[in-house]
């Protein structure tokens, strides 16, 4: 079994970008400028917006944070999209989800420009990636295509199965692996919460990938010998080993799914960290394409 580590992986992938940021500057380019809204505050929402501000740094990004109260109007919400839409300083926008429900998550989406938008959640962004046209993926597909590849793992031919049908992980996903393209060319099925004999399937897998947001739902029985298994969950569960009280687990047990795989993601430090620069790789893009 070896661990697919996202951490050190992202790390090298930031050197990539942070030297390619020094060379545009060198040319007298712009530096890219990523503005992240955040609305409320949520415990884990302000975490992942700190990890990607800070990781803008790193690589020698700008970067905005643009702060509303939970009560904001959509109309106010929407007002401030298409103001940083226009502003030609900012490369790209991603809005921290999820947003209060008394605001229309789509009608955020769907605000957000297309070409600023760097999550990759945008129906035009979708549809391209989905016609295999230029667009930007979503962040979280995108970095695990990029740990796969990093790592030579064959997905040719090979049977992946994906636990989870959400917009924003398990449909790109599936789309992606089954792609023409390098880290591609798969036989994909997608699973959801109506499907029928799912262990079965799962067995099934030669890559597996849960994205269903349940803590430790995919158990070794789950799992055939050799599989390479990606955990995209993230679940902050209550630990009296931390100093924090807690810690992060997936969506699969990792203790004893992990002596069956050829290669596992770990949570945290796998896929996790690839989202992060898959976000500023798209950032880079859409500030070269200006």
């Amino acid at each position: 079994m070896k661990i697919l580590d996202g951490k050190e992986t992202s790390k090298q992938i930031k050197l990539e970008i942070a030297e390619e940021v020094k060379q545009i500057i060198r040319q007298g380019g712009k530096r890219p400028h990523l503005a992240a809204i955040l609305v409320g505050n949520d415990g884990a929402s302000e975490t992942y917006v700190s990890h990607k501000v800070k990781s803008c740094d790193q690589v020698g990004f700008e970067s905005s944070l643009i702060r509303f109260d939970n009560s904001v109007s959509e109309d106010e919400l929407i007002k401030k999209i298409k103001e940083v839409n226009d502003n030609q300083d900012i490369d790209g926008l991603i809005i921290q989800l999820p947003i209060p429900e008394h605001i229309s998550e789509e009608k955020i989406i769907e605000s957000v420009a297309p070409k600023k938008d760097v999550d990759g959640f945008h129906p035009i962004n979708i549809g391209r990636m989905t016609l295999g046209l230029p667009a930007f993926v979503s962040a979280t597909p995108q970095g695990i295509i990029e740990l796969l590849d990093r790592y030579n793992i064959e997905t040719s031919g090979k049977h992946c199965v994906v636990i989870g049908r959400s917009n924003i992980v398990g449909k790109p996903i599936s789309i992606l692996m089954s792609q023409k393209s390098k880290t591609g060319n798969a036989t994909v099925t997608i699973c959801h919460s109506r499907t029928k004999n799912l262990r079965k399937i799962t067995k099934q897998a030669d890559i597996l990938i849960a994205a269903i947001g349940k803590q430790g739902f995919v158990t070794a029985d789950m799992v055939k010998e050799g599989a390479v298994v990606i955990d995209v969950g993230i679940h902050r569960v209550k630990s009296n080993k931390t100093k924090t009280g807690w810690k992060l687990k997936g969506d699969v047990l990792f203790e004893e799914v992990a002596p069956k795989c050829s290669y596992i993601t770990p949570v945290p430090g796998g896929v996790g960290p690839m989202t992060i620069v898959s976000l500023l790789k798209n950032t880079l893009l859409a500030t070269k394409q200006k």
